[in-house]
């Protein structure tokens, strides 16, 4: 049983829907007990009340632990679209078997019933400010990092490349490919800083901001495979390496195959993009970006960058090996970290951090995988500046 406590003269009207299948948003939102309170004043619109009105939802004690939030429902604007729930102007507060909302307005009201993560609200919030900053920070570093390439470039410098193998391979090549994984990244956080701001947005500039950063993530993580497989050529083969058109045909699948990938999903399944709900503890204080909004797709996604992640991983261990066997034949005991940290960028296997978010990892792991992944930009600025003066100094 549900209960409104106003103090108006005059009549109030509530209306309760018990109906499962009606104000359920383009988000799927679940209601708690798939009940829904309209309250209104005859011929009167009441909204901005400087005294909250009290609403009370009574459920079983069993979900007092649940995340359960106050929201009113929001009609769309345009026609033919689904409207929304919102929670602006209501305030969320739970008791023993009691969800009391407090909202400045009369219209539909409900209580969302959301997955409950293990982040508070101050934890997003920093997490937030952390990954703002890193990204700001990564993408002035790979603006700096590409024109140093262009200007190393036209003065017709070797790109820098760990491996005394690399220097028999021109330098466009590799300075081609390191150049596109920073434009990738670049695009990555670019977009990724338009995500937040747009979602407050129409649905399809939402949607839009989703695919171009669904699409850069993709691409990134494609360059960083194209550099684990260009590092494996130059570490295998070492001899003989010739591909025609090869820098042309990396091009094609690391921009050409997400792009068709996103413009797929845009023509067949665009509700894939939209409006997604990163929730806290609190229950009210959530943040909303432009991203995927269905669990397949961020499963597709995993895996593609698993795979990704796992090849580069491999490539990794396999440098370092050539490292540590060069190095002894040259009676030098001095491990090149130098050259560690920077492939370890360069390959993006930090991005494997994301398969560690559970249990009493999932903190500590996000705080990591936010620092170290929203510097990557700027990582990749310092170690293409430390390579490149060590090799004109040596």
């Amino acid at each position: 049983m549900e209960g409104i406590h106003v103090q108006e003269e005059q009549k109030l009207i509530c209306i309760y829907i018990h109906s499962s299948g009606i104000f359920l948003d383009e988000r799927n939102s679940s209601v708690l007990n798939s009940r829904v309170l309209g309250a209104f004043l005859l011929n009167r619109h009441v909204r901005s009340l400087r005294r909250p009105v009290e609403i009370r939802f009574w459920h079983d004690t069993e979900l007092d632990a649940s995340n359960a939030t106050c929201v009113f429902w929001l009609p769309a604007a345009g026609a033919g679209s689904t409207g929304s729930w919102s929670r602006e102007g209501c305030e969320t507060q739970h008791s023993q078997g009691t969800v009391r909302c407090l909202c400045d307005h009369l219209t539909y009201f409900a209580v969302l019933l959301i997955q409950a993560q293990d982040l508070s609200q101050p934890e997003l919030q920093s997490l937030t400010y952390i990954s703002t900053v890193g990204c700001s920070i990564s993408a002035a570093a790979t603006s700096c990092t590409l024109l140093l390439c262009c200007v190393f470039s036209a003065r017709g410098h070797l790109s820098p490349c760990p491996l005394p193998s690399c220097r028999r391979r021109p330098w466009d090549t590799t300075t081609g490919i390191h150049m596109n994984l920073l434009a990738a990244l670049l695009l990555l956080n670019g977009s990724f800083l338009l995500s937040q701001p747009l979602a407050s947005s129409t649905e399809g500039l939402c949607r839009a901001a989703a695919a171009l950063l669904h699409g850069s993530l993709l691409c990134a993580l494609a360059w960083m495979g194209a550099e684990a497989f260009h590092l494996y050529l130059l570490l295998v083969k070492v001899y003989n390496i010739y591909v025609r058109q090869y820098l042309l045909k990396l091009c094609l699948c690391a921009w050409g195959v997400p792009a068709l990938a996103v413009a797929a999903i845009l023509i067949f399944r665009r509700e894939t993009y939209g409006h997604h709900l990163v929730s806290t503890t609190d229950g009210y204080q959530n943040v909303t970006m432009c991203w995927l909004t269905t669990q397949p797709a961020h499963y597709v996604t995993l895996c593609y960058a698993g795979l990704i992640l796992l090849f580069n991983a491999l490539v990794l261990g396999a440098v370092v090996v050539v490292l540590r066997r060069t190095r002894h034949q040259k009676e030098q005991a001095r491990r090149d970290w130098v050259t560690v940290l920077g492939l370890t960028c360069l390959l993006g296997t930090t991005w494997g951090l994301a398969f560690f978010s559970f249990g009493v990892f999932l903190v500590p792991q996000l705080y990591l995988f936010t620092i170290l992944n929203s510097l990557q930009g700027l990582f990749l600025c310092l170690w293409y500046l430390a390579t490149h003066r060590r090799k004109h100094s040596s």
